[in-house]
C-alpha cells in the first residue's frame, strides 16, 4: 500500500539524507564495525547537515521539522543495516529530555551542540543489578552544598564511549522514601572529575556501536545541571520511554521490509535444482507470510506516527508496536537468512549481521515481557 503521511517536503529531506547516507555511512560501515564505533566526524557532517534533531526549533539550532524528519532518518538507516549509528538514540530518546524538561539556561547551554553534533549523548538507566525495574536503581545523588555527588555504575550505554553528555537517573531521596518519586535526571558532562567510561563491551550484533560500562565515584556536578524538579525523573522516564518504544519499532519495521526485498531478489538470482528458489513453492510460501506481516505492520506505525506526531499518548499502543515489530522482525530474518542458505550464515551478508543485531530489539527499551505487563495493565487487568 502506497504510504501517505509523508508530505513532499518529507521526501525531498529523504532523498537529501540517503545521499548522506550513501556518501558518509556506506562507505564506512565495515571499519566502524571493525573499530566498534562511528566517527566522531561523521556525527559533525551529520549535524552541519541538519540531521541530527532534525525536530528541534532553529532557535536551538534544529532544523525546524518534526517527528516524521526523524523517522525518515531510522528508516534509511535500517535500509542500510546500519545499527551503530545511534543518531535516533542521540536525537529522539536523550535530547528530547533536555528539550523538554531543562530549562532556559540548560537549553541554551546544550541543545545547539546536540544538533551541531559537537555534543553526543547517552542515557544512564540500566544498572549492573537493575535493568527493567527503574524503581530499582540503586546509584546515588547526594546534594552537597550546590553540588550533587553521584556514586554508582551504569552498564549497556549506547554511545557510551563517544557521549558528552550523560542523563543519569540517580536516587536523591533516602532509603525511607518511595523509590519513584526519589528518582531525579541529572546531566553529567564528559570529562567530570569521578565519570569514568569503562570498557566497550562486547556483542554479538550491533558491532559498530560503542555500548559502555559507565562508573562514578564521587562524581561532583553542579546542582544546575538537574533536570526539572528533584525527584521528577520516574515521571520524566515514563513520559519519554513512549517516544522510544516508538522508535524501535520504527527501525525494527524498517530492518524487516529491507530484509524481505534483499531476500526476495536473492532467491530470484539463486539457482538450485535448475531454477531459481523463488519458483520452489515453499520460497514463496515463506516470503508471502513474511510479506503480509510486513505489510501489516507498516500499515500499524504509520498509524501510530499521525497519532504520535499529532499529540496523543499513546501508552499501550506504543508498547504493542515495541512488542510485536521486534517479534516480527526477529521472525522475519530468521526465514529470510534460511533461504539464503549457508551464505546466510556468512557475515559478508548483511542478512546476517541483520539477525545478530535484531535479537536485542525484544530486549532493550523494555523487554518483550515488561511490554506485555504494560498493556495488561492497560487493559485493566
Amino acid at each position: 500500500m502506497k504510504r501517505d503521511i509523508f508530505s513532499e517536503e518529507h521526501d525531498l529531506f529523504r532523498n537529501a539524507f540517503r545521499s548522506f547516507v550513501e556518501r558518509e555511512v556506506v562507505p564506512n560501515q565495515a571499519r566502524w564495525r571493525e573499530d566498534g564505533i562511528v566517527d566522531r566526524e561523521t556525527w559533525r557532517k551529520a549535524g552541519e547537515a541538519g540531521f541530527l534533531c532534525p525536530w528541534m526549533e532553529e532557535e536551538h539550532g534544529g532544523a525546524g521539522g518534526d517527528f516524521l524528519h526523524s523517522a525518515i532518518i531510522m528508516e534509511e538507516l535500517a535500509h542500510v543495516y546500519e545499527s551503530g549509528f545511534a543518531m535516533s538514540l542521540h536525537s529522539d530518546i536523550v535530547v528530547p529530555y533536555i528539550h523538554e524538561f531543562g530549562n532556559a539556561a540548560q537549553k541554551k547551554k546544550w541543545l545547539p551542540g546536540c544538533a551541531s553534533g559537537e555534543l553526543i549523548t547517552a542515557v544512564g538507566m540500566t544498572e549492573p543489578g537493575t535493568g527493567s525495574d527503574l524503581a530499582g536503581i540503586s546509584t546515588t545523588a547526594r546534594l552537597d552544598g550546590d553540588e550533587y555527588v553521584i556514586n554508582g555504575a551504569k552498564t549497556f550505554i549506547s554511545n557510551g564511549q563517544l557521549c558528552d553528555l550523560v542523563i543519569m537517573a540517580c536516587r536523591t531521596g533516602g532509603p525511607e522514601e518511595d523509590a519513584h518519586r526519589s528518582l531525579s535526571l541529572i546531566v553529567v558532562e564528559a570529562g567530570t572529575p569521578g565519570f569514568t567510561k569503562g570498557k566497550k563491551l562486547e556483542k554479538m550484533g550491533m558491532d559498530s556501536q560503542d555500548t559502555s560500562e559507565l562508573s562514578f565515584e564521587d562524581c561532583r556536578v553542579p546542582a544546575a545541571n538537574l533536570l526539572g524538579a528533584p525527584g521528577g525523573g520516574f515521571i520524566m522516564l515514563m513520559k519519554k520511554l513512549q517516544q522510544e518504544r516508538l522508535a524501535v519499532a520504527i527501525a525494527a519495521q524498517a530492518c524487516a521490509a529491507q530484509a524481505l526485498q534483499d531476500t526476495i531478489t536473492y532467491t530470484h538470482e539463486r539457482k538450485a535444482f535448475g531454477r531459481s528458489i523463488s519458483k520452489f513453492q515453499n520460497t514463496q510460501f515463506k516470503l508471502a507470510e513474511c510479506a503480509t506481516q510486513v505489510e501489516i505492520g507498516q500499515v500499524f506505525i504509520d498509524r501510530l506516527l499521525k497519532a504520535h506526531c499529532s499529540g496523543e499518548y499513546l501508552v499501550k499502543e506504543c508498547s504493542m508496536a515495541k512488542l510485536w515489530h521486534t517479534e516480527m522482525l526477529g521472525k522475519v530474518v530468521d526465514e529470510c537468512l534460511q533461504l539464503f542458505g549457508g551464505y546466510g550464515y556468512m557475515l559478508e551478508y548483511p542478512i546476517a549481521r541483520a539477525y545478530m543485531d535484531a535479537r536485542v530489539q525484544r530486549i532493550y527499551a523494555g523487554t518483550s515481557e515488561i511490554m506485555k505487563v504494560i498493556i495488561a495493565k492497560q487493559l485493566g487487568l
